[in-house]
């Protein structure tokens, strides 16, 4: 499978994987505020482009976001990726206790709105969930 990388810092990697239409991202380290918002906001805009569906979360070097980004997310972007196509959300949780706190309100939040989400332990597992829905 080919993949675009979109971002690479030291703050996250952002890929496009486009036979599956996956928008992945693997944070590197806490990341918040604008950094944050702008690497979601810049995986809508690979979903507007290019008819993405799919998303892959690799979380595991992150943190529980501050109440601010989770709202942002929950009010702003998730209304906007979910008009964009937004179906499937395979997580791959933090390492800390209260980063997967964190995550697992907003998976609740989001199934709640309809989204199909899975949990994972591997990245690579992930994708391969991600690659075999439509």
């Amino acid at each position: 499978m080919s993949t675009q990388t979109i971002i690479d810092n030291e703050y996250v990697t952002l890929w496009y994987h486009p036979e599956a239409k996956i928008v992945h991202h693997q944070f590197h380290k806490f990341i918040h505020g604008e950094r944050f918002r702008a690497v979601l906001d810049q995986g809508l805009d690979v979903f507007k482009q290019y008819g993405a569906h799919k998303w892959l979360s690799d979380d595991r070097a992150n943190s529980a976001l501050p109440k601010e980004d989770s709202e942002w997310g929950l009010n702003d972007w998730n209304p906007r990726v979910f008009a964009n196509g937004w179906k499937y959300w395979a997580v791959v949780m933090p390492d800390k206790k209260i980063g997967q706190t964190n995550i697992n309100w907003l998976m609740r939040e989001n199934i709640g709105r309809g989204l199909v989400v899975q949990v994972f332990e591997d990245a690579d597992e992930a994708l391969k969930w991600l690659e075999s829905v439509e």
